[in-house]
Parts: C-alpha cells; sequence; structure tokens
C-alpha cells in the first residue's frame, strides 16, 4: 500500500511556469587555464530542475573578448529551487569556472543584464541577461513537505518488433537513453521473433528526449530531430501524446514503438516530519505500559494522565565487541531494577546493533528473564572466530552475495562484513527483516529500536558532508529532509517518490554490517576524531566557492530563500588528487538511492525542519545536494560523534529524559563534548554537560544533566564506561572479599593494550563476565540517581499538564 498524499502538503495544478530567456552576450579578458595556448571557450548553461539535457554556446577561438550574443529557453517551475549554471569551459571541455545564479532573482516581465565578476583582479567578467515571463497555465500535479518536491512522472514503454523474421537473421541490438530519467540508459536485443522491451521513468515537464542508437544499415526514422544522422536519432519526449503508440522508426528487420503514459499514483515516499502513523499507534500504546510501570516505581499514588507520561529513551555509543557486551549488563540491570518497563526508545550504532537485533529477535524480550539471551551471546563471543573462514562458510558467503546481487542490491564488502558477523553471533543463517521487528513493538511491549548511521558523499569528508539515517522497523528515511519509506521497501529503486522496482528486502545481517561498517574510515575522518585541527586540509581540499559582491545587483530583492549569486572555481588537478587520497573510503554501504528526482523546494532553507539539521558544505548549492546518485553511501556514524542520540531530538518525539550509555573506548568525554559542540551549533535543545577539570580526571558513575530553565531541553543522564566503585564492590553495598579482589580489575577505556580494544572480537568467558558485570553494577549502583530523574520528569510532565490546561480556561 502506497502513502496517500494526505500525509503532504499537496500542490495540485498550480499555474507556476514561467518562461526563462537566457541571453549569453560576452566575455571579457578572458584567462586561458594554460598560458601558452589560444583563448577558445565556450560557455554551458545547466538548468536540471528545467531541462534534462545541456545547451551550450559555439567555441570562440578568436581574442580574450569572445562575443556570443546567443539565446536560450527554459521552462521552469516555480515551485521546485531554480538555479542557472553558466559554466565557462575551454576547447578541452575542461571546467574552468562556473556562475551560480538563483533564478528568484527575476521579476515577471522585466529583463535584467549582470555583469557577473570572474576575475576582479584582471578585470574579467561574463555579461549575461536574463527575461523572465509568464507562460499559459500549465497545470502539474506536485506534492511537496517544503523541503523536497514530488513533480508530475511519466512512463515510457519502448518496444521493438521484429519484421520477417527468419531463423538466420541475427541479432540487433538497440541502445536507448533518456537523459534525466531513472533508467537513464537502456539496450534492447532484438534476437526473436517475440518483441523486446524496455520502459523509463522521467520527469513529464523537463523537456525530456530519447537518443536511440540504431543498428548500422538503419535509414528510416519517423520522429526524428536529425534524420540526417544514418545510426541515431532524437526524439523529444514532450511531443508525443499520453496514451498513444507512435511509431518512431522502421526498418526491413523490424519497428520502434513507443508509448508514454501518465504515472500518477500515491507516492511511495512518505514526505513529511511527523511520525508515521505506525509509530504514533506505537506510543500511545507503549505509554500504558510506561504509565503503570512508573506509578509502581515511584510509587505514585494516582494514575497518570498521557500526557503526563515522559518519554523516556535509552542510547547507546559504538564499541565494537565491547560496546555489544557492555550493552547487555546495562539492559539486564534496567530490567532489576523495573526501569526498562519506562523506556519508549532504545538507539542504536555499531556494535549495539548486535545486541539490540539479538533482542529483537525475541517478541517478548522485555519481560523475559534476560539470561538466556545473555548466556547466547556469551557463547558466540567465546568462540574462536577462525571458524568464520572455513570453507563451508566462504562457499556459503559467495552464494549470498551472488543471490543478492541477483536481486538487484549493488554488492560491497560491507555486505561481506555482514555476513561474517551473521556467522561470529548465530549458529546457522538469521532468516530475519528489519520489518520482522514489529512484531515485537506491535502492542508496545518492548521499547522501539532505532539504528543509526550516516549518508556520506564521494570525495568528502564526514565533518563536510553527513546525512543522519534512521532505521526502525516502521521506515527508514532521513530526519533532514523529511524523507522516509517503508523498512521492507528500503534497498528497492525508486523515482521521484514512486517505487518503480521492488527489490527483496535485506536481511537484517546485510544492514549490521552497514550500521558497524568499520572500514568506510577516511584521512579526515581520522583527523576529526583524534581532535587535530583539519583547517590545514580543507584549505587544500575544499572547492572555492565566492559569493559575488551584492553591491554589483543593486536590483536584486532581498529575499531569504533567494541565494545570492556565486562563483564556483573547481580544484586543480594536485588538489584533486590530494582530496582523493584524504577523503577516499575503502568500503561503503550502496543501497539504493530512494530520493532519487525528487527536487527541492524553492523556499527549502526557510524550511524550520531542514534547518535543524542542514550542517554540510552542499546545503546551499540545492543541485549538488540533489544530484541524481543511483546510491546512498552509508558509514558508520561513530566516524563523525559516537552517538546514537540525533533521532531522540527529534521534537516530534518528545523526548523528556535520555539514559547515555557510553561504551566508548579513550576518554570517556569525547562523544559527550561533541555531541553538546555539535548540537549547540545546529540550535537543537540539549542540556549543559560541562564538567570541571578535577570531574574529568575521576569520573563517577553516573552524572544528571537537567537545564531545568529550558523545558525543549531533555534531561541527560550520563553513565560513562568508567571502573570505580566496581573495583572494591561486587553488588550494591556489598564488598569484595581479598580473593574476590581482581574480578573488580576492568581495563575498559584503552584503546589498544586492553582486552575490551574496539578491534577485539573474541573475549575470554572471564572478561565477558566482568563487562557485563561491570555495566550492571554501574547502574544499580545508582539506582536513586535514576529514580530522580524518573521524578523529574513525571512532575515536569505534570506542570507541562497544568500549564496547558491553565492556558486553555
Amino acid at each position: 500500500m502506497s502513502f496517500s498524499f494526505s500525509h503532504i502538503v499537496l500542490q495540485a495544478q498550480i499555474p507556476a511556469f514561467c518562461l526563462l530567456t537566457v541571453r549569453v552576450i560576452r566575455m571579457s579578458n578572458h584567462q586561458s587555464a594554460d598560458e601558452l595556448s589560444q583563448n577558445d571557450c565556450y560557455v554551458a548553461l545547466r538548468l536540471p530542475t528545467a531541462c534534462m539535457n545541456d545547451a551550450r554556446t559555439r567555441t570562440f577561438s578568436k581574442g580574450r573578448n569572445p562575443v556570443w550574443n546567443e539565446t536560450f529557453f527554459f521552462r521552469i517551475q516555480n515551485v521546485v529551487k531554480n538555479i542557472l549554471e553558466l559554466n565557462v569551459c575551454d576547447e578541452d571541455d575542461e571546467q574552468l569556472c562556473t556562475v551560480l545564479f538563483d533564478t528568484s532573482y527575476l521579476q515577471l516581465g522585466k529583463t535584467r543584464w549582470y555583469n557577473f565578476a570572474l576575475n576582479e583582479k584582471k578585470d574579467e567578467h561574463l555579461e549575461v541577461e536574463f527575461t523572465m515571463e509568464c507562460m499559459p497555465n500549465i497545470p502539474e500535479l506536485l506534492a511537496s513537505n517544503g523541503i523536497l518536491v514530488s513533480r508530475e512522472l511519466c512512463c515510457l514503454k519502448v518496444e521493438v518488433c521484429g519484421r520477417r523474421w527468419r531463423k538466420t537473421s541475427r541479432k540487433r541490438s538497440f541502445t536507448f537513453k533518456v537523459k534525466g530519467s531513472a533508467q537513464d540508459t537502456r539496450i534492447v536485443v532484438l534476437d526473436s521473433p517475440s518483441p523486446a522491451s524496455t520502459v523509463f521513468h522521467y520527469a513529464k515537464y523537463c523537456y525530456p528526449q530519447m537518443e536511440v542508437l540504431l543498428p548500422k544499415n538503419s535509414i528510416s526514422s519517423c520522429c526524428s530531430s536529425n534524420k540526417g544522422i544514418k545510426d541515431t536519432l532524437n526524439v523529444p519526449l514532450n511531443r508525443l501524446a499520453m496514451g498513444e503508440r507512435v511509431k518512431i522508426a522502421h526498418d526491413k528487420a523490424y519497428d520502434i514503438f513507443v508509448t508514454p503514459e501518465n504515472c500518477q499514483k500515491d507516492l511511495d515516499v512518505r514526505l513529511g516530519t511527523g511520525l508515521c502513523a505506525e509509530e504514533q499507534d506505537f506510543i500511545c500504546k507503549r505509554k500504558r505500559h510506561v504509565a503503570a510501570a512508573l506509578k509502581k516505581l515511584l510509587h505514585l499514588k494516582e494514575d497518570l494522565h498521557d500526557d503526563e507520561v515522559p518519554i523516556v529513551a535509552a542510547m547507546t555509543t559504538a564499541g565494537g565487541a565491547r560496546s555489544m557486551t557492555a550493552m547487555c549488563g546495562s539492559v539486564q540491570a534496567l530490567q532489576k531494577l523495573n526501569v526498562l518497563d519506562c523506556i519508549s526508545y532504545i538507539t542504536g550504532l555499531s556494535g549495539t546493533t548486535w545486541t539490540m537485533v539479538h533482542l529483537y529477535e525475541d517478541p517478548q524480550w522485555s519481560s523475559k528473564d534476560l539470561q538466556g539471551h545473555i548466556s547466547d551471546m556469551r557463547k558466540h563471543m567465546v568462540k574462536c572466530k577462525m571458524c568464520c573462514f572455513s570453507v563451508e562458510n566462504l562457499k556459503y558467503y559467495e552464494k549470498e552475495m551472488c543471490q543478492r546481487q541477483q536481486q538487484g542490491h549493488d554488492t560491497t564488502f560491507s555486505d561481506l562484513w555482514g555476513l561474517l558477523i551473521e556467522t561470529m553471533l548465530h549458529d546457522k543463517p538469521d532468516p530475519c527483516k528489519l520489518s520482522d521487528q514489529r512484531k515485537a513493538v506491535n502492542w508496545g511491549q518492548n521499547p522501539l529500536p532505532i539504528y543509526l548511521a550516516l549518508n556520506s558523499k564521494e570525495s568528502y569528508s564526514t565533518l563536510d558532508f553527513k546525512e543522519w539515517v534512521e532505521f526502525t522497523p516502521y521506515e527508514v528515511g532521513f530526519q533532514k529532509y523529511g524523507a522516509y519509506v517503508r523498512a521492507e521497501d528500503f534497498g528497492s529503486e525508486f523515482f521521484m517518490g514512486h517505487l518503480i522496482r521492488k527489490i527483496p528486502e535485506s536481511r537484517i545481517c546485510y544492514l549490521q554490517g552497514t550500521w558497524s561498517n568499520i572500514f568506510a574510515q577516511n584521512i579526515l575522518d581520522a583527523l576529526y576524531l583524534a581532535d587535530t585541527s583539519e583547517d590545514f586540509w580543507h584549505t587544500w581540499t575544499r572547492d572555492r566557492v565566492i559569493n559575488l559582491d551584492e553591491d554589483t545587483f543593486p536590483t536584486l530583492p532581498k529575499r531569504p530563500h533567494v541565494r545570492s549569486p556565486r562563483l564556483f572555481i573547481p580544484s586543480g588537478s594536485l588538489t584533486k588528487a590530494l582530496r582523493d587520497i584524504v577523503t577516499m573510503r575503502p568500503v561503503v554501504s550502496q543501497y539504493h538511492n530512494f530520493m532519487k528526482g525528487l527536487q527541492l523546494n524553492n523556499k527549502y532553507v526557510e524550511n524550520d525542519n531542514f534547518c535543524t539539521w542542514k550542517d554540510t558544505v552542499l546545503d546551499c548549492s540545492p543541485n549538488r545536494l540533489s544530484d541524481p546518485v543511483d546510491y546512498l553511501q552509508l558509514v558508520d556514524t561513530a566516524f563523525f560523534i559516537n552517538t546514537s542520540c540525533p533521532p531522540l531530538l527529534r521534537p516530534e518525539r518528545k523526548v523528556d529524559l535520555i539514559l547515555h550509555l557510553n561504551y566508548s573506548g579513550g576518554l570517556q568525554t569525547l562523544p559527550l563534548d561533541l555531541s553538546e559542540k555539535y548540537y549547540r551549533k545546529q540550535g537543537i535543545p540539549y542540556p549543559k554537560t560541562g564538567l570541571s577539570e578535577e570531574e574529568r580526571e575521576h569520573l563517577k558513575e553516573c552524572y544528571l544533566f537537567n537545564e531545568g530553565d529550558n523545558s525543549k531541553a531533555p534531561m541527560l543522564l550520563y553513565f560513562p564506561l568508567v571502573c570505580d566503585t566496581f573495583q572494591k564492590y561486587k553488588a550494591p553495598g556489598v564488598e569484595r572479599s581479598p580473593d574476590e579482589m581482581e574480578d573488580g580489575q576492568a581495563d575498559v577505556t584503552s584503546t589498544i593494550f586492553s582486552p575490551y580494544a574496539t578491534g577485539v572480537l573474541e573475549y575470554s568467558e572471564e572478561n565477558f563476565n566482568k563487562l557485563v558485570n561491570l555495566t550492571s553494577y554501574n547502574i544499580l549502583n545508582n539506582e536513586s540517581m535514576i529514580l530522580k530523574a524518573l521524578r523529574i520528569a513525571v512532575e515536569r510532565k505534570k506542570q507541562q499538564r497544568r500549564q496547558s490546561l491553565f492556558s486553555t480556561c
């Protein structure tokens, strides 16, 4: 079932098309990239939201002041953000510089002339004239959430039919290309009397064209704009009548037919910043469990109203097998204290997802004795991991990888890593999928699991480009864009918000390989995590983008969503080589991009949700931000900040208290400091977590951070991974005997020489038990602090309810 349009802002039949006329006049004092070569150059025009194909002037080779005086036309949809790129290129097609011009600057019915400064020192300028005019009303069905826009979609069926087929007839290969479509290029082979066919999905009002490469000696075409070219033809698809089968080419051996059809139906991508209906229903059910648990735990005299029940969440951090093992102890202790029943969300990344996946295979796990689950994980942690590389297992990996590729997934080494994780933590193949975990939350019987990853981009560090991607049993999506797909559809092919090719849902082991992909770190990520200044590297690896002087454009209106004209200067060959080295990721997980084709709303930069989560160098470059890339490139969240907290800070989830369970190695305050710095920069409500130098040197087991004057910021209960009183006490108030002192010594923070180092995947039974006991003890020993935080959360919710009732009255 598709997502209904009622979930999004619908903009139907909007007469918002305008005709943009661009006249490229001349360039003065053109500087050649090579001082010894001639000043041959041309200007290429690119407006991807209006036209799938680029336009260009002729090449000028008569001096440093080329004059083109050529005019180009674009039909633009004003609901989307239209950024015209004027690319100055040399005769070798090398891009010298680009002027980025926001068409929102232009006023209807007026012609404007601009002189863009390409190099002020050398007085190099580009003169361009723009005219914006109204067009007759053209109804286009649009859907938008204020950030992304889905435009009207068409489906083109292409058929190649053989004529007078004989057994001796040879195979014929046809290449069809629709630039900017979902499929881009398809090859059709006619090798039998039966017709061969393919389909293309494309945006209806982006001037689509189909280029056909015919077999040699094809001479006849019916709908070609270049009939003089023997073996190719171009078909303007906007000239074809919807639903009509048209012959576009014929030969004595074959005919080619195309049939364009409207492809309008409910979107399969949910465009909306709110919670999905299934999660809202879960919260309603979970609140009943939480209300009863809080009444019993806090000895409340009266039942809590729904709006008096605080949303409590537990978040975990990365750390490989250490974090998987440590989380076992934390969850066990929370269950013993009856606090687990008060928690509505559990978030994880990297190694803690291994524990979460194991638990959520049992629909009733939080109400059962966890010793069975912990014993099972202990068994797998102490076994020899060399068995993962047995001949039998290697054959299994090969078979699974081939099957996955045949299903339509793009396989990478991270998929193999997921299979290794499966073998390390299971006795047999695990058939479970993410959507199967709905059974564990359908009645609100367990907290809702949320898994976290980062979407990265080639040639960028995570500091420059990263986008939070959250996974729940219900859906997978981006907080930044408000774009989500059903969990069972993640990995399938989408275009313009529509599911165009269903691919079987990945088994969850492949997602574990993605969430804990330890092989994706690049040099710049390592410098950032090592707290080393990366400014030097950014000087050499970032592209130069210059805001052109706004004083030059006194007629341009000042509006928040309008971008100033900018000059983009691409990196040189040396800089590009250096950038490729320091940003190269050995391995990334690749899944089909479900946002492919969607365009940005004209006012996307004013959207509160986008403003909250925008933090990349491309957020103000809509053409590059919405590039129709085929695949998402997902990496471990720990390569930026070792935290799984961002999903809990979405205002729609209204989280009141977060139990921060830290399992990172090394400096225990680093994830806390980086998180607070990031959230403050983003303007996200978050409590102040300042610790004195003395506290940092001698960390305790638990800290409560509560910014009481900021009701929007959740409380934070922080549990660093420390071995403090555990050294002397085996249980709260129970001292160790002299023979038991060794059991209290756990080197948990060393990153290299500790038996719990992040890269260690095999524990002794003694070390496994010791770490479980340590994290369990640290929570049990701070029961009073946890109860205090819960009481504050309940009282705060009651006060908010009283204020709401008072304001209503």
